[in-house]
């Protein structure tokens, strides 16, 4: 390239305004540990989906790659073939202005965090998070086997089936960020056991959706976990745009009210189980499908029995209906009341709103109490906000945020 020029060895030198052009897609460039790599054809065939990997082309990767993968030595026989070349001595090691000591000090924290063994799972507590799920999907159907169908039994086998399902939903979580085994095969068989088996859903489509919302969190087109696909507007900046253009696919200032319709009730049995069954589809993922129906297939011979086919699908969609509740309330407490916003260029810190899953990804959940002191340290070091708070207050929270999002866009509808 015309700004890199040839050293001794043979490898080109970048400035960050070099780099930072490289950002489209038939052409992307990204940095790690001050290296440039050429990442246009690598991204297709990227294990974490294209996606994810090319919200960094024309940027520094260093933090989000040490994050997402728990083996980098092993990944690091993929980039060799990419290099093309190196940041100049002159450029910073953080690109678009970042707080450099801030950088250091998280990369510290990451370094400690490896050294005191954060990182290592405990086998026997992922044996018994399994076994407690198996142990309430046996109950379930034992409660109908011992005692019958009665309304109130059938309502107690729904609470305790949409628990395990929930629960299963944490378990994939850390399966699929290859954090439970120690090879990450192993992490992936089960992770496709947890979700298609235990859940019926698909691991692929919950990879390449959750990497992005892990890379850029709360970031517009970007995070697809904010993508209310026109039901919502949120944040300050999109009602005001959505204002201005005079675009009202729904009435937002009401958008507070009609969450509790559409929100916590519809986001699992409807909108993920559409999207799940068009992403297999549409990717022609065979194996995920397989996995998914032996779930409805284990499930409708356990449960036609008792209730009929047309009473199997209602007793699932009801069990849905109540895990839908509980994932929108615990997932959206850390996206709506934050800030979401286009893409800012934030450090990893600053940018994953100082939530420790966010921070370290492949981290156990059995050592978030533990890194969560060291993580509110930092930040009270570099001024950043850290939050803390009940889970009532979280809740208020959320629907206050819909409403003053909802009122910036009237404002900005009728005003603007």
């Amino acid at each position: 390239s015309s700004a890199g020029w040839s050293l001794a060895g043979g490898s080109a030198v970048y400035t960050w305004e070099e780099v930072q052009k490289h950002c489209h897609r038939s052409d992307k460039w990204l940095v790690i540990d001050r290296k440039v790599y050429n990442i246009t054809q690598w991204a297709k065939r990227h294990p974490g989906g294209i996606r994810v990997i090319s919200h960094f082309a024309g940027e520094d990767a260093t933090d989000a790659f040490v994050a997402f993968h728990p083996d980098p030595n092993f990944v690091r026989k993929f980039l060799k073939p990419l290099l093309i070349g190196e940041l100049a001595t002159t450029e910073p090691s953080q690109d678009h202005g970042k707080n450099a000591v801030l950088v250091q000090d998280f990369q510290a924290l990451r370094d400690r965090v490896e050294r005191e063994g954060l990182l290592r799972a405990r086998p026997l507590f992922f044996s018994l998070y399994l076994g407690h799920i198996l142990l309430l999907e046996a109950l379930a159907l034992g409660l109908l086997w011992v005692w019958g169908t009665s309304w109130s039994l059938t309502l107690l086998c729904s609470l305790m089936l949409a628990t395990s399902q929930s629960q299963a939903g944490w378990l994939q979580h850390d399966y699929g960020h290859l954090s439970v085994c120690k090879t990450s095969s192993w992490n992936h068989v089960l992770h496709k056991f947890v979700i298609g088996h235990l859940k019926g859903a698909s691991a692929n489509w919950w990879n390449h959706r959750h990497f992005q919302h892990h890379a850029k969190p709360n970031v517009f087109s970007k995070d697809p976990d904010v993508n209310s696909l026109h039901v919502f507007v949120l944040g300050d900046k999109q009602p005001v745009e959505y204002g201005i253009k005079k675009l009202k696919y729904m009435p937002y200032h009401h958008q507070h009210q009609y969450f509790f319709l559409i929100g916590p009730p519809l986001v699992i049995p409807v909108f993920f189980t559409i999207q799940i069954f068009q992403t297999m589809f549409s990717q022609r993922n065979w194996v995920d499908l397989a996995w998914a129906m032996t779930f409805y297939l284990r499930f409708f011979c356990c449960y036609y029995p008792f209730f009929g086919f047309f009473g199997s699908v209602a007793l699932i969609s009801f069990v849905r209906f109540l895990e839908s509740h509980w994932f929108v309330w615990v997932t959206q407490m850390n996206h709506l009341p934050m800030e979401i916003d286009h893409e800012r260029h934030q450090d990893w810190l600053t940018m994953q709103d100082q939530v420790p899953p966010l921070l370290f990804p492949t981290m156990p959940r059995h050592n978030y109490h533990l890194v969560a002191p060291l993580v509110r340290a930092l930040c009270e070091k570099h001024g950043l906000p850290y939050q803390v708070k009940t889970l009532q207050k979280a809740i208020i929270d959320v629907v206050g945020s819909l409403k003053k999002s909802g009122d910036l866009w009237l404002d900005a509808y009728l005003h603007k």
